[in-house]
């Protein structure tokens, strides 16, 4: 095995610590309501409605998010809305989703729920699916 280049590791930690931001339910959740809404973000509230999560865990997730620069935030009087800092986030979500379905048995319960998960912009979960069925 090769050994690290000193000028790459700090990409593998930025990296890392990128996956550590993403390793949350919530989180996900969060990021992936953000890429259907596009440009137009979503409102905190949006996100409290979607999350069930508690005002306060919400906050502390969405943090998190900000920190790591996947998502940016405006504030508009008390009205607060989020947006992905990237579109090429949604395409992150896209390809993560496509890998765990193809991991998922044809006939598992899991695969079933996971056509009704809510489209992400670039690939419809069908084609998603349809993509992943083609491996199998």
């Amino acid at each position: 095995m090769p050994a690290r280049s000193r000028t790459t590791e700090p990409l593998y930690r930025i990296k890392a610590d990128l996956f550590k931001c993403l390793a949350h339910p919530t989180r996900i959740q969060v990021l992936e309501v953000l890429a259907a809404a596009g440009d137009e973000g979503a409102a905190v509230t949006r996100l409290l409605e979607v999350t069930g999560c508690e005002a306060s865990q919400l906050s502390q997730h969405l943090a998190v998010l900000r920190r790591c620069g996947v998502v940016t935030s405006t504030r508009t009087g008390n009205a607060v809305e989020y947006r992905l800092a990237q579109p090429v986030v949604a395409e992150l979500l896209v390809v993560a989703r496509a890998f765990l379905l193809a991991s998922l048995r044809p006939d598992s319960e899991q695969l079933r729920l996971a056509r009704r998960l809510p489209p992400l912009p670039g690939a419809s979960p069908q084609a998603v699916l349809d993509a992943v069925a083609e491996r199998v």
